[in-house]
């Protein structure tokens, strides 16, 4: 997630890894897998829509690890 991984982890709470290329994949420990992708970006180099998809499905299905 780049220069942005601690704003990430605080607000998402899933070991993820971004592209360049507009994907983010993360891995929910002993659950699931998430895959997404939307190639705008924001000024770190991460989705922007994937970054709020990942946010939104986090909170809504309770899968941060802290």
């Amino acid at each position: 997630m780049y220069n942005i991984s601690g704003q990430y982890v605080a607000e998402v709470g899933v070991p993820s890894k971004s592209g360049v290329g507009g994907g983010i994949m993360a891995a929910v420990p002993g659950r699931m897998g998430i895959g997404v992708f939307s190639p705008p970006l924001d000024e770190n180099g991460n989705s922007i829509a994937g970054y709020e998809i990942m946010k939104s499905l986090s909170q809504k299905l309770n899968l941060s690890i802290f």
